[in-house]
Parts: structure tokens; sequence; C-alpha cells
């Protein structure tokens, strides 16, 4: 009794110290924890799913009149039906029309437009027919990947990704070589397209994945020379979670008559369960460590605002005798891909991270997400807690919050409309473990049925 009084006081005051959430979750029997090293990590659970991708109108891929071939890499990926961003959007793509598409991430973007794009590629021209320009190196990796495991058997579309840091001379020697579709970062494509090695004049569709970065200042004069390239009648799709002023502009400017898709009203972050915990930064470290003890982490990411606090932290995390990885902008691109391609292989249980990270990543497995240093805008906030929660699992997203952070906080609330909730004493499993969420939903079923029985 004692301990539910302290925890509804603590519930009341909305900000919870640390020190005390320590000590409640100190009583509890908790065995449930980080599972052990050795214990592989499953990225093929039967995984429960939040409305944002079951919510659907009912339609099948095949109402799409999609090649057969294509149709066999679509359900050989696992993709039974089309969520609803792909059923919004797959039809019109294939129309030729261009695209403003706001949707949360991990709803099947990528399938949104790559199903179209493929459908639409002619293999008796041997020419660059489409363009997909992403933000960074590890999301261009990751669609190419989607774009060719869908296309295997079409009879020989041609995928090639490009991206800084990586050889040159390899990309000329590819292009001297038929490709039909390229999956690029701006810079890269750009340069190619000066030299003359990547012919984009008879491109007749150009994706913008995560359009609100590559609109930012870093990308958006890169992008306007690209478009300068392609042919005069291309269409262009953008794609994003969130749509800032430049994205405005940009349409006005560069897309006609786009059809616009907005399922963001109420899914910024459904599945997605908040909480912070108010510490001090010298709290923070044992602050994780009692997380990763007590939360039952099929695989986690953890965010830090600096390189030098992402190698600092997980320094720290193996010292305390957990698996761990980190990636961030500064190292060599050849160990970024293989940090990359080892966590989402689940050869590691967690991931220390900079927003490097945050734009479009899709590792099914991950389950918790942890801002070991809050973000600064509620934009990066949304990016950071979608990789929890990916194609509508349910996900669990911790903020570690200082002093210096409380403003933020409440910022980023009313701009999301969303609640971050004070972390109570226990953590409900069933609304981030899938097995729990199955379980409790087969009870609530049960009790329904007993209750409208005669």
């Amino acid at each position: 009794m004692e301990m539910l009084e302290a925890l509804i006081i603590i519930f009341l005051s909305k900000t919870i110290d640390v020190s005390i959430w320590l000590m409640l979750i100190g009583q509890h029997s908790s065995k449930q924890g980080v599972l052990p090293l050795d214990t592989p990590v499953c990225s093929d659970l039967q995984l429960s799913l939040s409305p944002d991708v079951t919510a659907t109108k009912g339609n099948e891929f095949e109402d799409y009149c999609l090649k057969r071939e294509l149709l066999m890499g679509i359900f050989e990926m696992g993709w039974e039906k089309p969520s609803p961003i792909q059923e919004e959007s797959i039809p019109i793509a294939l129309s030729g029309r261009d695209i403003l598409a706001r949707a949360k991430n991990g709803t099947g973007k990528s399938g949104a437009y790559l199903i179209p794009l493929l459908e639409r590629i002619d293999l008796k021209k041997d020419h660059i027919q489409a363009i997909v320009m992403v933000p960074t190196r590890e999301l261009a990796l990751q669609v190419s990947q989607i774009c060719i495991n869908m296309s295997r058997h079409m009879g020989g579309v041609k995928v090639m990704a490009t991206t800084g840091g990586t050889n040159l001379k390899d990309d000329i020697m590819r292009l001297d070589e038929t490709v039909h579709v390229v999956i690029a970062t701006p810079g890269r494509l750009l340069d190619l397209m000066k030299k003359g090695v990547a012919k984009a004049d008879k491109v007749h569709m150009m994706v913008m994945d995560e359009a609100d970065k590559l609109l930012s200042q870093d990308f958006v004069i890169l992008i306007e020379d690209i478009i300068g390239f392609l042919d005069k009648n291309r269409q262009i799709l953008l794609y994003s979670a969130t749509f800032p002023i430049t994205v405005q502009k940009f349409m006005s400017k560069y897309q006609r008559k786009p059809y616009e898709i907005n399922l963001m009203d109420e899914l910024t972050l459904k599945g997605i369960t908040q909480y912070y915990a108010y510490v001090t930064e010298r709290q923070k470290v044992h602050c994780l460590n009692t997380l990763f003890s007590r939360l039952q982490i099929n695989q986690s990411i953890i965010f830090c605002n600096s390189t030098q606090r992402v190698e600092l932290l997980a320094k720290k995390i193996t010292q305390l005798g957990y698996s761990c990885f980190y990636i961030h902008a500064k190292m060599m691109q050849e160990y970024r891909n293989r940090v990359f391609h080892d966590f989402r292989n689940g050869l590691c249980r967690n991931l220390v991270c900079t927003d490097l990270f945050t734009r479009g990543i899709d590792i099914q497995a991950v389950n918790v997400v942890i801002n070991f240093d809050f973000p600064r805008n509620a934009e990066t906030y949304l990016h950071r807690i979608g990789r929890s929660g990916r194609y509508g699992h349910l996900g669990l997203a911790i903020n570690l919050i200082t002093s210096d952070d409380r403003f933020n906080l409440k910022t980023i609330e009313d701009q999301l409309v969303t609640d971050i909730k004070p972390i109570p004493g226990s953590i409900d499993k069933s609304l981030y473990v899938a097995e729990f969420h199955s379980i409790n939903h087969e009870e609530e079923e049960e009790k329904e049925d007993a209750l409208g029985a005669p």
C-alpha cells in the first residue's frame, strides 16, 4: 500500500526524480531484464501491429494490376497486404501524378514508392529511368537492398546505390553498364551528373525519401541542381513524416498539382509508449544501467547529441557488461556499413548513435529507444522515437531529462500534441514486448466472449 501511495504522489507531481524511481523499482520482484549476452536477438518475432498499418481499406496488392514477377517479390518480402500509405500512394504513383505524402516513419513508405517505381521500369531500355534520393548512406543501402529483393523475379532490373565516402571510380565503371534505378545521396549523384557519367535526361521518376531533410539547407541547392538535369516531364514523389515550410516552397516550384496524402493527423507516435525520467547529468549512466536490468529489450537504440558522447557512452555500456555497438558520421564508411549490417542482423543488442541513425532506418527488432541526451527540437524527437514501433510494431521510448531539458520537453509535447509521462515503477511489458501484448489481447477477447455469453 505504501508503494502504491508513493507512485500516486509521483504521478501527480509530473516530475519524477530518478533516485526515487530507482528506489521504487528496486522493491519490485524483477527477474525480467535484458536478455543474457549469449542469447540471440530474434528478428523474426510474431509481432503485434498498431492501427497505423492495420487500419487499411482492405485492398490487396493484386488490385493494382502489378506484374506477376513483381508480386512474387512483394510477397517474398513478407508483405501480405498494402499498408495505408501504400494504399493511398501506389495507384496515384502508377498514374504518373506527382505526390506529396506525409506518413509516420515505419509504416511502409519505401514500398509505397518502390512498388510503382519497379512496375514502371521498362527493361527494353538501357538507361536510368528512376532516381531515389535519400539523406544518408545507410538509408541508401537499405532502400537499394529492398529494391533488389523486390525485383529479383523481374528478369534483370539493374539497381545501383551510390553515396559519398565510397570509391568514385567504381561508380563510374558501374554506370558504364546498364542501370535502371539509382538510389543515391545528393552530393555523389550530382558529382556523377556533372561529370556526364550519370545521364538523367530520360529519368521519368524522382523520389525523395525523408524529403524534409533533403530540402534542408544542407541539401536543397544540390537537389535543385539535380532536378535541372532531369526531363521536364518527370514525376516527383516526396515522402516524409514532417513537412516544414521548405517543403511547401519546393512543392509550389517543382511539382505539378501534386496529390497530397496526409496520414499524420493521429498517427505521429501511435504504438509507441513514451516516458521520461528526471535526472542529473551524473545520474544518467546509473539510470541507463537500471533500465537495462529491468526492461525486456530485444534491441535498443540509444541517442546522444555528439559523436564524442556516443563513443564514451558505448565504452561505458560495454564496461557494464552489455553488448554494444556505436555509429556516427565521423566514422569511416566501411566501418559504418559493417556496424549497420551486424546490428540489423542481430549480432548486438544495443546501438549508441547520433542523429545519423534517425532517418528511415528500418530495424523491426528494435523495441526500445532511449534518449540519453534529449533532442533539441520536435522534428528530431519524432524521427528518433520512430526507430521503435517500426511498421506498426509496439515500441517504448524513454527520455533522460535534466533541468536544462525541461523547457524542450514541454515544447515538444505541445508541438507533437503528445503526452510524455513520468516513468512508472514498473513498465507493463505488453506495451513493448510482442508476446506479452498478444497474451493480454487474447485475455481481453476471452473476457469479452465471456461477457457476451448467454
